[in-house]
């Protein structure tokens, strides 16, 4: 144990200095002159912040460009953030201008923070400038409740009558008065009242003034016949500068209640910080010895106290994390400490011998730190096999192996990659080779050493319910072989969470080149129809042709993905399900799309092959009329597009709801033939649903009659056959090959998204 707390010390001189508190990577870090750290960020909705409360809007017109608070009601600039308060300013927001006439008091009400992480800071004032004034400032006691006034403050800055011609007002004192606020409220009603009456004498001055700020006034003096002219504050510029300071946290909940939540902001060698009582949120400060940005992982860095020279002149400073020691070399004794003992040349050394003994001590020292960077290393080395099995069991590694006992191929289909391959396929999972985000995890583009495109599927959290999932899609895509489905090449164990390596599918989803109207790439009614079959035959496939029935229960237009030569896949099995031959149904917890998901399944929770066919006719919809699946803008009946392309199949109006360019290029038998399969598929009872087997023969047929319309070398005859063969196949033999696989071919370069690099 001794020798590894020396080979750290040591080691520890070598660690690189901390960086000051910085905003998120590729994001602005200053405005004009104002320094914006994480978890504020410069932009609107640009990802540089936490969340939209910390969003700072530069107006870069400005000379220099001025930072404004965007959360608040009112703009509010922002001339400095600290660790955990903001000051912002907004002069006429702060101030009251009471030149009374024939009015007995003026208020001016600070509510702009309301539904914001900020509140009013203790380090605020309320400054009164005047005579035979009242200045009361009430804070509300409750945030709902605008005529619930509490406990507040108040001051009467007063002045002798005698003083009124040539007099001298000073602060606080004549003519001036200070108080401070409460710490913790957003709401606050200040309130300037004329007590003229009250002091039963006439009124000495026409004004007074209010303003609301951290303002530091002592031994300030002015002409007390200022105070007749509205312009006051301008006349003295200490007063028209003055920051009105919030303070910020994160969340609505203090520590102990997010210590152990996912969500919780503080990162590694940082502590979490409760606001006072009463006040929701926390703030993350860095630990003693370490600086940064305790927001942003991996958090704060160690402080390298030595450079600041903390030891004794002739004592020797080695840096440690989160402090550092002091000692002193040999021919010495002390502490080596600069404020104690220091170090003291011992009586009658020699120089020689000091010298021999230098060296002696720094080849010994030298030979020190090689045993310990090879006794690390050797540990390092030790304690990343034992995680690594840990992580193997932790991501299912035992699950995985009983599957392999009853699935003896799965290892043959699929590759097991390190830890370090993938680390370095992704470029160490940058951001910028993210692809998608979804429920599961993460997708983000890679390329393997041998120069090979793939995509790895990270999963977000590491659970019982994550870990089955990931297994149950190992399992599932290592025994699927269709050429519509997305091909598993491999996965990892090996790390925190589990990996997934596919494919990588160039051309993005089906959603996108449906419903994004800038794509260049024109959508025809043949290449809908042909997907349609591709899609059809994948499921068809799924429930019928493996030896295990599969059934999707996520079918929608983006988990189908379209490769170079937009041959579809169906991809994301982690919340698929196989099913026993004898059964006809899943009971499981309600899973899917809103928009997609089967109405029966949603009442009953059993799930069945008729539920992944409900879900494939709204994407059979989507093809037919380019709509998406849920449309907010329209009312609540007609909001499912579902239900409104049966209501115009039941009143005999299909035309009003198809895409125009689908109406231009396909036939009108066509079309109604397709959508008739679609209206069987969306079926309120599912018994009355045709099957996938079904489905994908029907759809077959239309886009081989579709293909024999355009040949003058297929004959009627044809396809009469065709029709009879598929109909006689039995469903132990049924398997599925597209007509259009003649004609289309996919290759093996490609899953997930479209984004390109």
């Amino acid at each position: 144990m001794f020798l590894h707390i020396v080979c750290l010390l040591s080691l520890a001189v070598a660690l690189p200095s901390n960086v000051a508190t910085s905003p998120k990577p590729g994001c602005e870090s200053t405005c004009g002159n104002l320094q914006v750290p994480y978890p504020f960020g410069i932009g609107i909705g640009s990802n540089c912040s936490m969340s939209s409360d910390f969003d700072i809007y530069c107006n870069t017109t400005d000379n220099p460009p001025r930072a404004y608070l965007t959360r608040a009601a009112s703009p509010f600039e922002v001339v400095k953030i600290s660790e955990t308060n903001i000051y912002v300013k907004n002069w006429r927001q702060q101030q009251i201008v009471a030149c009374y006439a024939s009015r007995e008091y003026f208020s001016l009400e600070i509510d702009y923070f309301a539904n914001s992480p900020y509140t009013l800071s203790d380090a605020n004032q309320l400054t009164v400038f005047g005579c035979d004034d009242l200045a009361i400032g009430q804070h509300l006691s409750s945030d709902s409740n605008y005529s619930a006034y509490g406990a507040g403050t108040s001051c009467a800055p007063y002045c002798e009558s005698r003083e009124v011609s040539g007099g001298t007002g000073s602060c606080p004192g004549n003519g001036c008065c200070q108080t401070s606020i409460s710490k913790g409220k957003k709401f606050m009603m200040t309130r300037l009242i004329n007590m003229e009456q009250n002091w039963q004498r006439r009124k000495l001055f026409s004004c007074s003034f209010l303003s609301l700020g951290m303002l530091n006034i002592t031994g300030f003096t002015f002409r007390l016949s200022d105070l007749n002219d509205s312009t006051f504050l301008n006349k003295y510029p200490a007063l028209t500068d003055i920051p009105l300071v919030l303070d910020w946290r994160i969340g609505s909940q203090n520590c102990s209640e997010m210590l152990n939540s996912s969500s919780f902001a503080c990162k590694g060698n940082s502590y979490c910080d409760d606001s006072l009582a009463g006040v929701q949120g926390y703030n993350c400060r860095c630990m003693k010895g370490y600086e940064g940005t305790p927001y942003l992982s991996p958090g704060c860095h160690d402080i390298n106290e030595c450079k600041n020279s903390p030891c004794h002149s002739n004592g020797i400073c080695i840096n440690t994390p989160g402090s550092f020691h002091c000692y002193c070399p040999n021919g010495y004794y002390g502490d080596g400490s600069k404020n104690g003992a220091g170090c003291i040349r011992m009586p009658g050394s020699n120089s020689k011998v000091a010298i021999g003994a230098s060296l002696g001590a720094g080849m010994g020292f030298l030979l020190l730190l090689l045993t310990c960077f090879w006794l690390l290393k050797f540990l390092k080395k030790r304690k990343n096999k034992k995680q690594k099995e840990e992580f193997f069991k932790r991501n299912g590694g035992l699950l995985l192996q009983q599957q392999i006992s009853k699935h003896e191929d799965i290892l043959e289909k699929t590759r097991l990659f390190t830890a370090k391959d993938l680390d370095m396929a992704t470029d160490h999972f940058n951001e910028s080779r993210i692809l998608g985000q979804g429920g599961q995890g993460t997708v983000y583009k890679g390329m393997l050493s041998d120069g090979k495109l793939v995509a790895v599927k990270k999963s977000k959290l590491v659970d019982e319910n994550q870990v089955e999932q990931f297994i149950n899609e190992v399992v599932i895509l290592s025994e699927i072989n269709q050429r519509n489905v997305v091909k598993l090449l491999g996965c990892c164990l090996e790390t925190e969470v589990p990996l997934l390596v596919y494919e990588f599918i160039s051309n993005g989803t089906l959603f996108y080149l449906i419903h994004d109207d800038s794509a260049e790439f024109p959508f025809l009614w043949n290449m809908r129809l042909k997907i349609a079959v591709e899609v059809a035959g994948a499921l068809a496939y799924l429930h019928y042709a493996t030896s295990v029935p599969i059934y999707h229960r996520d079918i929608k237009s983006s988990n189908i993905l379209l490769d170079e030569k937009y041959v579809s896949k169906v991809s994301d099995f982690g919340t698929s399900r196989s099913i026993e031959v004898d059964k006809t149904h899943l009971t499981t917890l309600v899973k899917g799309t809103f928009g997609y998901l089967d109405p029966e399944y949603f009442q009953s929770s059993q799930f069945t092959e008729k539920s992944d066919v409900y879900s494939f006719g709204v994407v059979l919809v989507e093809l037919l009329t380019g709509k998406r699946p849920i449309s907010s803008d329209r009312t609540e009946e007609e909001r499912s597009l579902a239900t409104r392309f049966l209501l115009c199949m039941e009143r005999n109006n299909l035309e009003t709801i198809l895409n125009s360019q689908v109406l231009e290029q396909g036939k009108r038998e066509e079309l109604t033939a397709v959508a008739k399969v679609a209206q069987r598929c969306l079926n309120l009872n599912g018994k009355n649903r045709p099957t996938m087997k079904e489905v994908a023969m029907e759809l077959e047929s239309i886009k081989m009659s579709q293909t024999l319309s355009t040949s003058v070398e297929t004959t009627f005859e044809g396809v009469r056959l065709l029709n009879a063969e598929l109909a006689m196949l039995p469903d132990a033999d049924y398997t599925w090959t597209s007509i259009s696989e003649s004609t289309f071919t996919s290759s093996d370069v490609t899953p997930f998204m479209t984004k390109t690099f």
